[in-house]
Parts: structure tokens; sequence; C-alpha cells
């Protein structure tokens, strides 16, 4: 009888024997197909082909946000007709969460799914089909399996009939209109045009860019692909660092323009369709395509260690949006600037202007800028009347956080470094030599290793909390100094009032101002002011008025009649103007010279 031993070691030779010649198991594969048979009823249908899947059930998922846009969404509300089959046989489905669905193949291990959505709100961070074109986010539209998050996919998109354009940064995988993705990331970070724009295109930094024009605008085109190449070789100055081997801008040209929403390999832009026939018109353009391209090293590949791999089934919390919005707000307009789109005395008086949203907003002083960006997702997507008083845009505060900063870091480093250099530093440790992003102590680390010396207390005080940043000091290190005038010495209401059908109706009240310290409300309609029926805008019929002096309003609250008396405030509101000192020195001449490349 042969020896246990041996029978086992002969019975484990002969499994890695056999192994070496049995077929290998087939890997999963994604395909996805999306149709649109009838857009004008404003839907696509998405057919997804599962292989290899070999547990009894799959769940596939939709997310409840989208990337950039930091606010739950809930897509799943827009799907309709969910079914799947294996062949021919219809397989038993089940929702198990508001936007998770299992699919049960207990003898199958390929099998596709079917399902609508509805897509009707044209936004950048939506998805839309009507009978003139088609757009779409993928988290809007594409689901994903629970466990393929990292599965690369096909997609073919079928047009509807009469439409010959597809464009989207996703590369190519043969056949019409048919391309790959690594992993549902960036499908989902990849949004498509489809219909019959027009398609232009420009090189810049050796990448070729493209642009889905739809709309139909009158514009310069000649000039608008020399001036977007420009925003972008300047904004590559930044970093000074090219990722891309391509680049694609969606721009959405209609009645009223939302803005943008940045992507690893393209933007989507929503602009004004007469933006483009004034100067004013034309910089703001401008400044919109130096924001989002500019996100494609500032969040897309230099980002905050929350903002990728993402979560798509909830919030993903960071207190550095100041830097990620903030931060590209104050980079593109210095981006305009530095290409010569703007002077840079109208680059100081913007500057000017962007202090004055902060310091006139009561809610600065509430909410910090780290608050604000951890709090983007209840409170800056979803604002109310009472939004100016207990917060702030990270975005404005962001943007002034970042002069200050740069100033701080040119003066303390003789003009030889700047926030740029804090920029390639995040990029080269962390985007290329990690692959990660960063955390909140890192971001100060790299700041103090560009300057030299640490900003702790400026990031304590000014960052995570509310006092008032040191603008005289950062400007005065340039040969500048901040000023402040009252708007105007009269008492102010401290209310907005709206005039619609007749009525002067308060739409919100400002913190310490005569209509807070009265208990003047929202919703109350104003019918008298010292026994005198109003006929106008209470705010203009108190123009004039000495602060200190008392008011009495008559108002309708809730359909009862209340006598109100109110103590006037002065109108708080200060205009901020950036001046030049008459006699620089050398040494605030070269930070006002490095801060704006004026030389």
């Amino acid at each position: 009888m042969m020896h246990s031993y041996f029978r086992r070691l002969l019975a484990v030779a002969a499994v890695l024997l056999l192994s070496q010649f049995a077929p290998a198991q087939a890997a999963s594969t994604l395909r996805y197909t999306l149709s649109m048979p009838a857009p004008q009823t404003h839907y696509f249908e998405v057919d997804m082909a599962l292989g290899g899947f070999s547990k009894p059930y799959t769940d596939v998922k939709m997310p409840v946000w989208a990337p950039g846009s930091y606010l739950v969404r809930e897509f799943a509300k827009n799907v309709e007709g969910f079914e799947a089959k294996a062949g021919s046989e219809a397989l038993r489905t089940e929702k198990i969460s508001k936007n998770t669905w299992r699919v049960y193949h207990p003898k199958a291990k390929d099998f596709t799914v079917h399902y609508r959505v509805y897509a009707f709100e044209l936004s950048v961070r939506t998805s839309f089909i009507d009978a003139a074109h088609g757009y779409l986010n993928g988290t809007s539209v594409f689901m994903y399996p629970a466990e393929g998050q990292q599965l690369p996919s096909t997609l073919t998109v079928q047009p509807a009939q009469g439409w010959t354009q597809v464009t989207t940064s996703l590369k190519p995988a043969g056949g019409a209109f048919t391309f790959r993705s690594a992993n549902y990331d960036e499908l989902a970070d990849s949004p498509i045009e489809i219909g019959t724009h027009k398609v232009l295109s420009f090189e810049a930094n050796g990448t070729p860019h493209t642009i889905a024009m739809f709309g139909n605008p009158q514009y310069d085109e000649a000039r608008l692909l020399s001036d977007m190449k420009r925003t972008c070789e300047e904004a590559h100055r930044v970093v000074g660092q090219n990722p891309l081997d391509r680049y694609v801008f969606i721009i959405h040209n209609i009645d009223r323009g939302t803005g943008g929403l940045e992507h690893l390999f393209s933007t989507t832009l929503s602009v004004s369709r007469n933006a483009y026939s004034s100067e004013a018109g034309w910089k703001g353009f401008l400044g919109l395509v130096a924001h989002e391209y500019f996100h494609l090293w500032n969040v897309k590949r230099i980002r905050p260690v929350a903002l990728g791999p993402f979560n798509y089934d909830a919030e993903n919390y960071t207190r550095m949006l100041w830097v990620s919005e903030g931060g590209t707000e104050y980079f593109s307009n210095l981006i305009v600037q530095r290409a010569g789109f703007v002077t840079p005395e109208g680059y100081l008086a913007d500057l000017s202007n962007g202090i004055g949203r902060v310091e006139n907003t009561p809610g600065n002083k509430q909410q910090a800028a780290a608050e604000s960006s951890f709090d983007a997702w209840i409170k800056y997507y979803r604002p109310n009347e009472n939004s100016q008083n207990t917060g702030i845009s990270y975005y404005d505060k962001g943007e002034v956080i970042g002069a200050v900063l740069d100033l701080m870091i040119i003066n303390e480093t003789k003009g030889q470094k700047s926030l740029d250099d804090v920029m390639r530093y995040l990029y080269d440790q962390y985007y290329k030599k990690l692959g990660r992003g960063f955390t909140d102590d890192e971001y100060q680390d790299a700041v103090a290793k560009v300057a030299g010396r640490r900003f702790d207390d400026f990031f304590r005080k000014n960052v995570y909390g509310t006092e008032t940043l040191p603008y005289n000091t950062a400007l005065g290190y340039a040969g500048l100094t901040l000023t402040t005038t009252p708007v105007s010495a009269d008492a102010s209401l401290g209310a907005n009032v709206s005039t619609a059908g007749g009525k002067f109706t308060v739409t919100s009240v400002v913190r310490n101002g005569s209509a807070w310290q009265g208990g003047l409300s929202v919703a109350d309609e104003i019918l008298a002011i010292n026994g005198n029926r109003i006929t106008d805008d209470p705010n203009k019929l108190l123009v004039g008025a000495p602060a200190g002096a008392t008011i009495t309003l008559l108002v309708n609250r809730d359909g009862q009649i209340k006598e109100l008396s109110l103590p006037l405030v002065a109108n708080a509101t200060q205009r901020y103007r950036i001046e030049k000192l008459p006699s620089p020195s050398a040494a605030q001449q070269t930070v006002f010279n490095k801060w704006l490349r004026t030389k």
C-alpha cells in the first residue's frame, strides 16, 4: 500500500499538471449599447451585456451623484422598464435599494439588462435629449455591476435618425460610434454630445483639442479657436506638464448659460448664446474656458484624497473645495490676465469685486472656507432665503484665499516661487509619484515646502476659522493697498423685496440689518410705511433715511395684519478697491511683477 503522504503528493502534482491544460475561466465582460429611437420623448435606452458573471445573482447600480457637482441627485429616479434576460429567457429582478437592482441568473453566466432613462434636464451635470440633440453624463445614464467598477467596457452609440455626430473623449474601439473605457470611472467621466452639431478643432501643447458646438450661436470662428488655444496654452504653463493625448470641449449655447463641469479629458460648457457679442461676454467665456480647462490639473489629477476613487452611492466629503474650486477660480482669472485678455488693472478690479463679494456676505463671519467645502452637499447646492447669512461660497472665499496665499509665498521667497510651484509640487508628489490625492495637512506641508516656512496660523485663522483675511498685509507685499468706502451713508431696510404681481413681498433678510432687528420676515407683504400705503419697492422709498430713526411697517403675514417697529441701521455694504501705492519699493515691485507676470 502506498504511503498516504506520497498519495497526497501525487494528487497535488496531478492537479497542478491538469491545471496547465485546463481552459482558463473567461474574464467578465461588459458591453453597453445606447439608443434613442424616439428622441422627442426624452428617453435614452440602454442595453448592458454582461458576460462571465458566475455568481447566482449580480447587483447593478446607478450612481446618486456626478463627480464635480457635490449634491446627491438621485439619478435612479429617472430609470424605467428595468428588465434582464439570459438569451430569450426572462430573469427575475428585484430592486433592493434606491439605486441598486439585483438580477438573479443562477444558471447563466451571460445575460443582458435593459432599461430606459428619462433625460430632460439640460445642465452640465445631468442628461438631456430632445428632437434637436442628445447629451449625457455617464453617472446619470449608465449603470455598472456593483463588483465590477474596475471592469473595462465598450459602448456603442446608435444615434437617432438623421443625427450624424457623436463627440466624446472616449477612445474609439472599432465599429461605427463604438468606444472603449478602461473602467466605469472613465465611462462616467466622459460626457457625450450626439446630434448634428458643428465640430471644430485646434492644437495646443502638441495635443488635439475638439470642440462640439451646439446651438448655432453667432461668433467669430477664427477668433474663438485662436483665443481658446491661447487660453489653454497659458493654463498649461502653471503646472508645466501636459497629461493629455486628446481633449474635448462640449459647448451648449443656450438662452442662459449655467457654467461648466470638468472631466478627465473633456469639459462641458453651458454658455449664453449671445455671450460672444460683447467684450465683457467674450472675456467671461474665456474665463469659463480657463476655469474648466485648469481643472484637468486641479481636481482631476491634483486632488484631495476624497475625490477619487469615488463612492457613487453617497457623499464624498472634503474640506478642500476652497482649493479645488476656489483655487481654480483664482488661477483661471490669472490665466486670462496672463494671456493678455485682461490688463493687470482690470485683473485688480475683478479681484476687488471678489473681495467685496466675500466681505459683504454676512455668512462669511459664520462659516469658514473649510466648513463651506465640507457642507457643499447640504448647503451650497441647496440655498435658501437665509443662505447669505449662514454661509460663504467656497468659490468666492477660495479665490481670495488663493490671492493672499500666493502673495505671501512670493514675498517669502523674494519673488522666486509662487502658488504655481505649489501646484507643480502637488502634481509631481501625489499624482505622479504616489498616485493618490493629498490630505489637508499635506496641502499645508506643500505650501511650507515651497515657501520655506509654515503658515499654520494663517490656515487656522483664515481657512479653518472666520477671521478676516490679511488683505492689506498681503497686498502691501506687492506695493498695493485695499481701500473701503461705504456704498451709502443712508439707512437700509436690510431686506430684499419682490414686486411681482404688484405686491411687495420680502424674499430675504440681511443678518443684523434693520429688518433682522425689527422682526420683518421672509414672505411678509409690506403694505405701508409710517401709515402711508406704499406703491414702490420700500428700499427705494428709504433712500436718504437717516440711521438711528425708527419706522413703522404694516405687513400682511399669513393673512393677518401686523404692525412692526424697525430701528433703521446704516447700510453695511462696503465698496472695495485695490490701489497702487505711490512709490513701491524694489522688493514690492519684484513681488508685483512675479504675481501678475508684468515682466
